[in-house]
């Protein structure tokens, strides 16, 4: 109020043009738009977050090629980092120069990356399967039963829903497995009667959360707008469900997600060491098995390329150097002693 009594009133300026988003959304939303996974995603926001902070919070658009030489230098002389972690770290930058701002430089397209080594993948005897297998029960050993039956990443199988089982048709449909790809692979006998009580199980818990006003579950893309209902339906339900609800941040509804990762891993780890074996074993090692040994049983390598989801026969060929034939066939003479 001024000094003559007359009341004053203050007009906030209100600005017409809303925020710009800032780097690290417009990536995120870039990402999303190309239909990147998830862990693509995180993996890329990152490589470019730890970019940024090397060299001092400055913005990409003022760096170029030296910013980002001395990064990768970095990684791989002080960070010590693998060859497939530097190119992922490269792709990372490339795509947010590339898709995000836009800046078409020439030193883009020549970023040297690094030369991967070629390793031979860790693989089990049937012997050696047998045992890992004995020391694991309930879910963990459905699990590693599909993992080496069906030759499944553990990803890929974790996010199986029952719709893709087909027991009478000895089937698994993979949905958005590596690349983005479907495919068919086998469904084990010797895991068939395993499986039907593990999902008789899931089922109890599936009507039990509907009981209690839950026993929704997140469905990829928008088919929860094109199907409003079908998160509560038993088809979409995790194969492999968590045993603990939690609370969607956004959306704030409770959701039962698939069985996380670790869990498994954690109890493959317990199983290895118990069954006394000393190769380094992980849940990956049983999807190498499931190619060798189908391999070493004959089949051809265009067969278990499909199974595999392989996109070209060369990563499948790997596994022909690691069959039990040892020296690719040739008796030792040691061994006509």
């Amino acid at each position: 109020m001024d000094p003559t009594g007359v009341k004053l009133i203050h007009l906030r300026t209100v600005s017409t043009s809303a925020q710009p988003p800032r780097l690290l959304d417009r990536v995120r939303e870039a990402l999303r738009t190309k239909h990147y996974s998830p862990r693509t995603e995180e993996a890329y926001v990152g490589w470019i977050r730890r970019f940024i902070r090397f060299h001092g919070m400055r913005h990409p658009k003022g760096m170029g090629e030296p910013e980002v030489a001395a990064f990768l230098t970095h990684l791989a002389v002080e960070g010590h980092v693998s060859a497939s972690t530097q190119n992922q770290a490269v792709s990372a930058l490339v795509f947010l120069y590339r898709d995000v701002l836009d800046v078409q430089l020439g030193w883009l397209g020549d970023l040297i990356r690094a030369k991967r080594p070629i390793r031979l993948p860790v693989v089990l005897t049937r012997a050696e399967v047998r045992s890992v297998l004995a020391h694991l029960s309930g879910d963990k050993w459905v699990v590693a039963e599909l993992l080496y039956g069906s030759g499944l990443r553990l990803m890929e199988c974790l996010r199986l829903r029952v719709k893709d089982l087909d027991l009478g048709r000895r089937e698994i449909v993979v949905r958005e497995g590596k690349g983005g790809k479907d495919r068919v692979t086998m469904l084990p006998e010797a895991a068939l009667l395993e499986l039907r009580e593990h999902l008789v199980r899931v089922k109890a818990l599936h009507d039990g959360d509907l009981a209690q006003g839950f026993g929704a579950v997140a469905l990829p893309a928008a088919l929860a707008r094109k199907y409003p209902n079908a998160d509560r339906e038993w088809p979409w339900q995790f194969v492999f469900p968590a045993p603990n609800r939690f609370k969607d941040a956004v959306s704030g509804r409770e959701h039962r997600h698939h069985l996380h990762p670790t869990a498994v891993q954690r109890a493959v780890r317990m199983a290895v060491a118990r069954a006394a074996i000393s190769k380094p074993v992980s849940c990956h090692t049983f999807r190498h098995c499931f190619a060798t040994h189908l391999l070493e049983s004959g089949y051809d390598i265009r067969t278990v390329q499909e199974l595999l989801g392989h996109k070209d026969v060369s990563t499948t060929m790997i596994y022909t150097h690691v069959l039990n034939r040892g020296g690719k066939g040739v008796l030792s003479p040691a061994d006509q002693l």
